[in-house]
């Protein structure tokens, strides 16, 4: 029987040269053979203690890498006849060796900008940082720590649903029980199983457009038919929906999302309606319905009906921080049945950390989040004034805004012969980011005819710094203000 030809050059001489064990760089150089197709199928390897002699080493990285080939099916082991190659199967000419570690510093995700006028960013050094580990802590000390790091509620822990369903209650005027609350970690894996509750339901889903373009997206992937419903001048036209089919509907009433618009309460009362005639199920999306700086925040569309079917989505990713991982949405009890069915059947787990649920169970227990909010609602109002006032400074009557009164951003529109990608470049180059809506809008960018010279931006306040608002706006107008017309028309 053949038996393989080692290069004793390149095995022996590896070890002085490598800083890796010598199981492993043997191990390595044996697979890479193999892997090749330099070594036969069935050919006899060495035995351990032959192989050892004439590398110069112990049998014991021998055997360890003997060992280590074999559980991964590189080579085979006949009982008192020693080790053999095994060949591979539909497997690549060679296997990639690791790749060396990254020099230097590694890319960032994102670029940093001296005036951020992100759309959802907040400002983190109000966050209750003593307050939260302190909470962190003794949940730590007080509660039984091997429960703490095993699986917890597949729906989310009970006494922070019994907390959320109170604060929601009190602050957004949701009718609910805690039985009704579904925690998770973001929107993403809520919405996928809402994509699976409501299947039954329907395959036609509307959505806003403009909108928050995850709606439509994720939907789709789920083989939903996509139908946008234009905004009227204060909520989407009910019409169209009614004429598209759709038995499922994702609006964001209560600040909607980019325009800022407030749906009114007798639009409100007539999508409910809607809902109940065609057996349908309205996705309410309250995603800062918590920040409201002149007046009483607008109550939820939810809480105005008894058992409505809306299906309620919050959490605390603007109330406190993204990076706690902690959302959640409140299911009307219709679809309660066949989440628990779907809860059993898939094996869920609750996607939240268990850990951090905790914390916020006693963060809401003690009022710190209640606490936060009113400090948040001072420090954002100001804010948001703040930029109001250096929009109409600097850009002057050339610029309109709207979307005021809520939220973590405000919208700025004007009309400009450059494109809104040529503006947001522009700004960017000047280390200021704004967002344009363009990527809101569904039935807009699928239109190649749509032409318009009206120019909409997102402005952000919540993560820039107060002292920064002002020299931001006026930098930005400098660098839109002056660029020059290239149609030959006078502008501004």
């Amino acid at each position: 029987m053949k038996q393989v030809s080692i290069n004793l050059t390149e095995m022996s001489g590896s070890p002085v040269n490598s800083s890796l064990p010598q199981y492993v760089q043997l191990y390595q150089y044996i697979k890479d053979e193999i892997a090749a197709g330099k070594w036969q199928d069935q050919a006899r390897l060495p035995s351990v203690r032959k192989l050892a002699d004439m590398l110069g080493l112990s049998t014991t990285p021998v055997e360890m890498a003997y060992q280590q080939l074999l559980a991964e099916g590189f080579i085979l082991s006949q009982p008192r006849r020693g080790y053999f190659v095994q060949k591979l199967v539909d497997t690549p000419a060679s296997v990639p060796n690791e790749p060396p570690p990254p020099q230097g510093r590694l890319l960032r995700r994102h670029h940093s900008y001296r005036y951020d006028f992100h759309m959802s960013k907040n400002d983190y050094s109000y966050f209750p940082l003593t307050e939260w580990k302190r909470a962190y802590n003794r949940c730590l000390q007080e509660e039984n720590v091997s429960d703490l790091l095993f699986y917890g509620d597949p729906q989310g822990e009970e006494g922070l649903r019994y907390e959320i369903a109170k604060y929601a209650r009190s602050m957004r005027g949701v009718s609910c029980s805690p039985e009704q609350v579904v925690i998770g970690s973001d929107a993403y894996p809520l919405l996928e199983l809402l994509g699976r509750l409501l299947r039954p339901y329907g395959n036609d889903f509307a959505v806003e457009d403009p909108g928050y373009p995850q709606y439509p997206e994720l939907f789709k992937q789920n083989g939903f038919n996509i139908h946008p419903i234009s905004q009227q001048e204060d909520s989407i036209d009910q019409k169209q929906l009614r004429a598209s089919g759709a038995t499922i509907v994702s609006v964001s009433p209560s600040h909607q999302f980019p325009t800022g618009k407030i749906m009114p309460i007798s639009k409100r009362l007539e999508l409910l309606q809607w809902a109940q005639d065609c057996n349908g199920f309205i996705i309410e999306d309250d995603y800062d319905g918590e920040f409201r700086y002149y007046g009483r925040p607008i109550p939820c569309l939810q809480g105005l009906l008894p058992d409505s079917r809306v299906i309620y989505l919050g959490g605390f990713t603007q109330v406190l921080s993204p990076s706690i991982g902690i959302q959640y949405m409140i299911l009307p009890s219709i679809l309660l049945n066949e989440y628990h069915h779907l809860k059993h059947h898939l094996f869920l787990e609750c996607t939240a950390p268990k850990l951090h649920q905790r914390t916020l169970e006693r963060f809401l227990r003690d009022g710190l989040v209640e606490r936060h909010l009113r400090r948040m609602r001072t420090m954002l109002r100001k804010k948001h004034d703040a930029v109001i006032s250096s929009i109409r400074k600097h850009f002057g009557k050339l610029a309109d805004i709207s979307g005021t009164g809520a939220g973590f951003h405000l919208i700025l529109s004007l009309q400009h012969p450059a494109s809104e990608a040529e503006l947001q470049a522009l700004a960017e180059e000047r280390g200021i980011r704004v967002h344009s809506i363009e990527y809101t809008h569904i039935r807009r960018t699928q239109d190649p005819e749509y032409k318009s010279d009206n120019r909409e931006f997102i402005v952000g306040f919540a993560g820039i710094a107060e002292c920064d608002i002002d020299e931001g706006i006026r930098r930005l107008a400098d660098c839109w203000l002056q660029l020059p017309d290239t149609s030959g028309d006078s502008w501004p």
